[in-house]
């Protein structure tokens, strides 16, 4: 459980806030009372869940809110700056696996260079600061296995995306372990972890190329639902898993103890063995929800994609005291609800606060 106590009036820098976990994340924070200060890119996506949210957001709730690209090393300085961060949550990326072959120098760009700007800015500050940097779960070398990646298991990425995301991984532990410290060239305030979690699902996710929004567009529009990788298998999770895990590591990294703490480090955030299911499984699951069909559109012509993919989690749960929530069905029934939802007239924001509450609460279905 999170530490409401350790959120209310925290300054709090959130990247990425525009985007699809961005969103609900800050969304979730404000219902902890932190105090946030943001800096993403313009929504991509006609419907995008941030607009959604903000439609209905209450009259007095307010953010520092920023529009800005993360080669701009300069406004993130002053962005830090104004608002002396104690924790800061990266979540702003190129998250698409095909987008990285169309634009892969500026998927490297942004994935790399980019979270080294965020840390870059981060050096002058004077007090404690917590800072999770989210990778995800594609950063290993993919060598189809049966069983799940560890942290310590060796990088790799096939596309540029995943490659990327490695290479981040590889930059933020060079840069921590050559800035962070007693050093003259060091600052001791900083403690800096990532998270690896991928594959999240969820209401209001309406990006292009990911199976669920193309699936819940395709049943709102009575239309048979494209899948181009049926027979892949992925560790499917509740956007909302990950999320108060990033949460939950930044709670134990402002309560670390020095840059040598076992919480400082990356760590795997994936859901149970029984949620590592095909795209197939996925699929069926959702229509036993939502009527429709399904068709099969797999091209062997297109670009790789991993086939099979799974995390530990034990260093989580033993580190940190977290564990998954939401079973495969109940993952996939209140997304599938969410979206149904929607499309018969209820406000987003109210089925995403339905959602918050019963996962705080313990509740696996309903809303």
């Amino acid at each position: 459980m999170l530490d409401s106590a350790f959120w209310a009036g925290r300054r709090v820098l959130l990247t990425g806030h525009t985007g699809f976990k961005g969103s609900w994340l800050l969304l979730w924070l404000q219902e902890l009372g932190a105090q946030v200060w943001t800096y993403a890119l313009e929504p991509e996506a006609e419907p995008n869940l941030f607009r959604q949210l903000a439609q209905a957001r209450p009259a007095g709730e307010a953010w520092h809110h920023q529009i800005g690209v993360l080669a701009d090393l300069e406004a993130l300085k002053a962005l830090v700056h104004r608002s002396q961060p104690e924790v800061v949550l990266h979540l702003a990326a190129q998250p698409l696996v095909r987008r990285s072959y169309e634009d892969p120098l500026g998927t490297w760009a942004t994935n790399v260079m980019g979270s080294l700007h965020v840390l870059e800015a981060l050096k002058p500050l004077s007090h404690p600061c917590a800072v999770v940097m989210v990778t995800t779960d594609k950063v290993y070398e993919n060598r189809e296995w049966v069983y799940g990646y560890r942290e310590p298991d060796r990088l790799g990425g096939h596309d540029p995306y995943s490659a990327s995301k490695a290479g981040a991984e590889i930059a933020i532990a060079s840069w921590r372990a050559s800035f962070c410290g007693s050093a003259s060239h060091q600052t001791p305030h900083l403690r800096i972890a990532t998270a690896r979690a991928g594959n999240v699902i969820g209401g209001g996710d309406w990006s292009d190329d990911r199976i669920i929004p193309d699936a819940m567009q395709a049943l709102a529009a009575g239309v048979p639902i494209q899948v181009r990788s049926p027979e892949a298998t992925r560790p499917w999770q509740h956007v909302l898993e990950p999320l108060g895990a990033y949460l939950l590591l930044a709670e134990r990294l402002a309560a670390a103890d020095g840059i040598d703490s076992p919480c400082v480090g990356a760590f795997n955030f994936g859901p149970s063995l029984e949620s590592n299911r095909s795209v197939r499984e996925l699929v069926e699951e959702a229509l036993m929800l939502w009527h429709g069909s399904w068709l099969d559109c797999s091209d062997p012509q297109a670009p790789h994609e991993a086939g099979r993919l799974h995390l530990q989690i034990d260093k989580a749960r033993h580190q940190l005291g977290w564990q998954p929530r939401w079973p495969f069905d109940i993952t996939v029934a209140r997304t599938v609800q969410w979206y149904r939802a929607v499309h018969e007239g209820a406000c987003p924001r109210q089925c995403c606060l339905a959602d918050l509450a019963a996962y705080q609460q313990g509740d696996s279905c309903g809303g």
